[in-house]
């Protein structure tokens, strides 16, 4: 019983905070550009008034991938 108790809260505890990652980035489908490049499946932040909040700013970590930002 007490398994399954632990259980309860932690699936409640994720499907509440998961809606709270989801605001910052969307899903990215894989595409092909004007130029015919294929652009793999990705996700992205969403659009604001700033750029240095984005994965891909230097001091930022992208925290799917780890990588570190690298532009301006």
């Amino acid at each position: 019983m007490r398994k399954t108790t632990g259980l309860v809260a932690t699936a409640v505890a994720l499907a509440i905070s998961a809606p709270v990652f989801a605001k910052g980035s969307h899903a990215v489908r894989g595409h092909v550009t004007k130029k015919g490049s294929y652009v793999q499946p990705h996700r992205a932040t969403n659009r604001d008034s700033t750029k240095a909040n984005n994965y891909s700013h230097k001091g930022n970590v992208n925290p799917y991938t780890g990588k570190k930002g690298t532009k301006d």
